[in-house]
């Protein structure tokens, strides 16, 4: 007996052919998802966010708080000031104009294959940026002052759940972390007790976009998993 209020856990019941038929075809699904940093301006219904915030909003969270909020840009005005504050860290980042990158050389060398740089015009080009937030402090009424608990871990979660809906939706994403990201507080109006984690940046694909050939390159289920 439980000494807590709880309703039935239940699952539609399947075979176990059914069980690996469905594995199998969200993980064929999964792999073809990458990161894109080529999209066109195409509008994106907002009903299509509102729906994977809200999948992204059942993922499991340290004490059941939901330490997350999900601040949706779509104004041009604030993703150009997005646009603006990550584009003046990532000149520090990759040593643009600076005596010194603030990435060594080890991390640069390892960016050189994606060929990425400090210009992110994606941030204005998408017609969405999504910025997660991790809540230290608040609970489930979000008070600011409950504690919360293993905050990265439950956000980083939700943010993958997100990731996944928006694929299944047909869209492009990215996963952008200038830093530091204080500035994305500031422009989403969200309190001292929230830290960005990540801009989100998701819409169609320009026409021309290309995905890098190293980032084809994943680790085959023999190097990622061991069997005890």
């Amino acid at each position: 007996m439980h000494d807590h209020a709880s309703v039935p856990y239940s699952l539609p019941e399947i075979t176990d052919t059914e069980s690996v038929a469905r594995a199998e075809k969200m993980r064929d699904k999964l792999q073809q998802r990458r990161s894109c940093r080529y999209f066109s301006n195409q509008p994106v219904p907002q009903e299509v966010l509102e729906a994977a915030i809200a999948a992204a909003g059942s993922a499991p969270s340290g004490a059941n708080h939901q330490p997350w909020h999900f601040a949706v840009v779509g104004s041009a005005v604030k993703k150009r000031a997005i646009r603006e504050a990550a584009e003046a860290e990532e000149r520090r980042f990759y040593g643009v104009d600076c005596e010194r990158a603030k990435a060594g050389d080890e991390w640069l060398a390892a960016l050189g294959p994606l060929g990425t740089d400090e210009n992110k015009p994606f941030l204005e080009t998408a017609p969405w940026l999504i910025v997660c937030f991790a809540q230290r402090k608040g609970g489930i009424a979000e008070d600011g002052e409950a504690q919360n608990y293993y905050v990265t871990e439950s956000v980083g979660i939700a943010c993958g759940m997100l990731l996944a809906t928006l694929h299944e939706a047909g869209l492009a994403t990215l996963t952008h972390t200038p830093s530091p990201m204080g500035f994305l507080r500031e422009i989403c109006g969200r309190p001292e007790h929230e830290k960005p984690l990540m801009i989100v940046v998701v819409g169609h694909p320009a026409p021309d976009a290309t995905v890098p050939d190293h980032a084809l390159d994943k680790k085959p289920i023999e190097r990622i998993a061991s069997w005890l």
